[in-house]
């Protein structure tokens, strides 16, 4: 059935997968951004601990009210698709993400034996900035892509 470009939201038919806008208090809302964040050094410290990052950063957003669409890592870096409600902003995103990691990976002996190795003994796991691009809901479907055909 071709669209009614007559009838309301007829581009939308057309051009854009359907995602549910979030609802809370009195706003409804679809932010969603494209985070890279990369280790320190570009050390390739997500190809043995990648499940461990992915697993807290999981854990991390569900304790802090946003969610992760997709996420996959490479060697040195690690892409995210992040939705999140306008009462966080994405650098107190980052920020979470980063610190808490960090210090959670450091908190395991095991891993902290190998990262002390790697990092001279300085805890830290990332690199200080990172890169964050916001998508509209029309290519949120690409990014996905991009980012499950990541490593």
């Amino acid at each position: 059935m071709a669209p009614n470009p007559t009838s309301w939201g007829w581009w939308r038919q057309v051009n854009t997968p359907i995602v549910d806008y979030l609802a809370k208090n009195h706003s409804k809302y679809l932010i969603m951004a494209h985070l890279i964040l990369v280790c320190k050094y570009r050390k390739r410290l997500l190809a043995p601990f990648g499940d461990q990052v992915k697993l807290l950063m999981t854990d991390i957003a569900r304790e802090y009210g946003f969610t992760i669409t997709e996420m996959e890592t490479d060697k040195d870096h690690i892409h995210l698709l992040v939705n999140y409600p306008p009462t966080l902003s994405l650098l107190q995103i980052v920020r979470l993400l980063k610190q808490i990691t960090t210090y959670r990976l450091w908190r395991t002996s095991r891993i902290a034996n190998y990262l002390s190795k790697c990092l001279w003994k300085e805890h830290t796991f990332w690199s200080d900035g990172y890169f964050a691009c916001s998508i509209g809901n029309a290519n949120s479907t690409t990014i996905q892509n991009y980012i499950r055909n990541q490593g």
